[in-house]
């Protein structure tokens, strides 16, 4: 079964970039232009709890004649770049009265990208400024409650593995409403007015973790190009790994793959730190079961996903009841049965979009022991059913063999749940075959096209 095709939409859109190349001089990668959209990075978005009786450190502040200077590093090199800005969970319009992207510095300020014929090392006498980001030709634009956009497409050498500056500039009083909370990277925002094409750090004194309302970059490779998705909870999202050092396990896998020689598969994470199969959260978002399509399936050029979801669904059961703000609420009891159904619809709902589906086995938790022997029993199942493509042994990659409940002490961040850098990196080498079997299917797609079963 062959891959899906870009629709028809993308080839407008590569024609519009053309004529931007052209009007702005510019000379993009032969064949680039011609290429369907890919996506190289993602934060997926999540609602942001409202409310008196709401603790700061599960909201936003609000923000007023401010600049935002969000941090990310793409996978994937191309040649013309577009954002989307999510408002999914705002109740109110969205004004963004400049965004623009630029190459990020150190500590907020922005970089002079290099010139044609320029190496990493030569001198730059040009002052560093954003190229800006527009949408439907217009420099500012209102989003709707519960809408999304995308920028224009814009002509922009993009590099993998190299920071990009996304610079949004809110004229109006602004409640956040939408975020991707856990963004291990530090993020900026600057005192009063427009400092979009401000190259300084001391524009920017203030720091947040989280991404607020941007949650996709797409770009437009040189050479046909794919995307693998991580989905899942935050042992994917990257909980706990060391902060600006991009550590996740998918961040990791994608380095792997690089040093490995692979250009053409970017690795993309989904994950949501809290996020469970089967319930939703008023501070973690949907149930998996509900968010696959829009921040797996609907991924540019998505060729396959990684799924490894569940602990969660286990734990929360018997975490205890908070009044007021209750975060792990509902606290369902699950069994095998139900969690097994949700997983196996999983791989229906991406083997019937044309994708590749791989599960991993639920990781070490110190469980109590009734939820550890439901995470055994899931466990067997994974590694013994047919409704995935392939299994990805996470919880082999991180156990202690005397003790399998517990991940190895050199692998485990502290808490018992979440792994260290070191244990995100054998999770990486765990995740390796399969991506690379990804990547050589991007020449060959006939023969590795998706399970029908």
């Amino acid at each position: 079964m062959p891959f899906p095709h870009a629709p028809a939409r993308a080839l407008a859109q590569a024609a519009l970039s053309l004529l931007l190349c052209a009007c702005l001089g510019l000379q993009p990668q032969a064949g680039a232009q011609a290429l369907p959209w890919v996506t190289a990075w993602e934060a997926a978005p999540q609602s942001i709890p409202q409310g008196a009786g709401v603790p700061a450190f599960r909201r936003a502040a609000p923000l007023r004649d401010q600049t935002l200077r969000l941090v990310l590093v793409p996978e994937l090199s191309g040649s013309v770049l577009r954002v989307r800005i999510s408002n999914r969970w705002g109740e109110r319009a969205l004004r963004i009265g400049a965004a623009g992207v630029a190459l990020a510095g150190a500590d907020g300020s922005i970089l002079v990208p290099p010139a044609a014929g320029e190496g990493p090392g030569s001198p730059r006498s040009r002052t560093p400024a954003p190229a800006m980001l527009r949408f439907g030709g217009q420099r500012q634009v209102v989003i709707a409650p519960h809408a999304e956009i995308w920028s224009d497409p814009l002509p922009w050498p993009v590099q993998a593995g190299r920071a990009l500056a996304i610079s949004l500039y809110l004229p109006r009083p602004t409640v956040p409403g939408t975020w991707h909370r856990l963004a291990s990277q530090v993020q900026f925002i600057s005192r009063p007015g427009d400092h979009v094409t401000d190259a300084s750090a001391s524009a920017f004194p203030s720091r947040i973790t989280s991404y607020l309302w941007l949650d996709r970059v797409d770009l437009r490779p040189a050479a046909p190009s794919g995307a693998l998705v991580a989905i899942g909870d935050s042992i994917t999202d990257g909980m706990r790994s060391t902060l600006n050092a991009r550590r996740s396990w998918p961040q990791q896998l994608a380095q792997r793959l690089r040093v490995d020689g692979v250009h053409d598969l970017s690795v993309v994470n989904a994950g949501i730190s809290g996020g469970r199969l089967l319930s939703d959260s008023a501070c973690w978002g949907p149930p998996l079961l509900q968010r696959f399509d829009r921040d797996a399936l609907s991924v540019a050029s998505a060729r396959a996903v990684v799924v490894l979801i569940g602990i969660n669904d286990i734990d929360f059961a018997h975490t205890p009841q908070r009044r007021g703000l209750d975060c792990d609420a509902p606290h369902l009891r699950v069994d095998a049965a139900l969690l097994e159904q949700g997983l196996a619809t999983l791989a229906r709902e991406a083997h019937a979009r044309g994708l590749r589906a791989y599960v991993g086995t639920l990781t070490p938790a110190s469980l109590r022991p009734s939820s550890e022997a439901l995470r055994g029993q899931i466990n067997a199942w994974i590694r013994s059913q047919r409704d995935f493509d392939g299994v990805i042994d996470f919880d082999a990659a991180l156990r202690d063999p005397r003790h399998p409940s517990r991940m190895l002490p050199r692998l485990d961040s502290g808490d018992h749940l979440h792994p260290s850098d070191a244990g995100y990196a054998a999770m990486a080498a765990a995740a390796l075959p399969p991506a690379l079997r990804e990547a050589a299917a991007l020449r060959n797609p006939v023969e590795a096209a998706p399970s029908s079963r």
